[in-house]
């Protein structure tokens, strides 16, 4: 994938803000220590995050799948 978009991530988060959440979250696990789970070259931690979205390694788990558990 050479270029990730907004659309890309969007086809398997729900909407903007739930990406922005779960984006940031993601950044700061990485920065914490947590590998990437897609090959990372020179790229920015965010612009590598997208690309794990984009990708679907990273599953978001819906209110209701909490209730359940």
């Amino acid at each position: 994938m050479a270029r990730v978009t907004i659309e890309d991530c969007l086809k398997n988060v729900d909407n903007r803000f739930a990406l922005v959440h779960l984006a940031a979250k993601r950044v700061r696990e990485v920065r914490e220590g947590a590998d990437f789970l897609v090959p990372s070259s020179k790229n920015e931690d965010v612009v590598t995050v997208l690309r794990e979205i984009a990708a679907n390694r990273i599953v978001v788990k819906k209110e209701s799948e909490f209730d359940a558990e």
